[in-house]
């Protein structure tokens, strides 16, 4: 009898992982299409950092920015002091609003989550996916939550076969056939997991394939001696900082 709960306890989980995954590729297979920016334009810096790493990334350009100028010092320790306040820059503002005023000092890690969620940023996001560039945030987390939930129940079925087979046989089927059972669950989930990765893979990244397409394309950054390294962190991360004391700031200091 335990084993008979079992099996059904790994169909449900199954089920209710694959009912999941495929209502989000529905879900975001039917997100109205909109037309690309019109007309055709290169992705400015924080555009490019957004599509290519969300929010965070947007934060990183703009520290080093920052940092590279002395308006902000980012320690290894993951630190980041105020050195000079003045800017005109909506992003560097928000930066300076999560630190304070000149001499002030904060936890990187703490500037980027408060920075990264302001007005600011979300007009980047805004004005991306209503161009067709971003994936919308409904649909990225909603894809997300699926494919989690389907590689849950991939672990969690061979789980329940274990322990069915671990079960006393008090005369009932023998070891094969206990898996036999639970093969055809398994197999929807691991079928499941191979749609995931053709159908909702695109809608887990910031960009949509439009916006990757535009990656692909010139990035209108500013003139000046910075330009191709912060060209490379937004659109590659930190790991393209030839200086690891900085990728260490960025990382909180771990």
């Amino acid at each position: 009898m335990l084993r008979i709960l079992l099996l059904v306890a790994a169909w449900a989980t199954a089920a209710v992982a694959c009912t999941r995954l495929c209502a989000a590729a529905v879900a975001a297979a039917r997100t109205p299409a909109r037309r690309a920016l019109r007309p055709p334009r290169a992705l400015t810096l924080h555009e490019a950092a957004f599509l290519s790493g969300g929010p965070g990334r947007v934060m990183d350009v703009t520290l080093v920015a920052m940092h590279r100028r002395r308006a902000l010092l980012l320690a290894h320790t993951g630190w980041a002091t105020v050195v000079d306040a003045r800017t005109d820059d909506v992003l560097e503002r928000s930066v300076i609003r999560a630190i304070g005023p000149a001499g002030h000092q904060a936890r990187t890690d703490a500037v980027r989550r408060a920075a990264g969620s302001a007005d600011a940023v979300r007009a980047i996001a805004d004005r991306l996916t209503g161009a067709g560039l971003a994936v919308p945030d409904t649909a990225r987390t909603r894809s997300a939550a699926a494919v989690r939930g389907i590689r849950t129940a991939a672990f969690a079925v061979p789980a329940l076969a274990v322990t069915a087979l671990a079960l006393p046989g008090g005369g009932g089927p023998p070891g094969p056939a206990v898996l036999a059972w639970f093969a055809l669950p398994l197999l929807l989930t691991l079928s499941a997991l191979l749609i995931g990765r053709i159908e909702v893979r695109p809608y887990l990244d910031w960009a949509s394939p439009e916006g990757r397409t535009a990656l692909s394309g010139p990035i209108a950054a500013p003139e000046g001696a910075e330009r191709e390294r912060l060209t490379a962190l937004a659109v590659g991360g930190p790991g393209t900082l030839d200086d690891p004391l900085l990728r260490r700031a960025l990382d909180g200091g771990r």
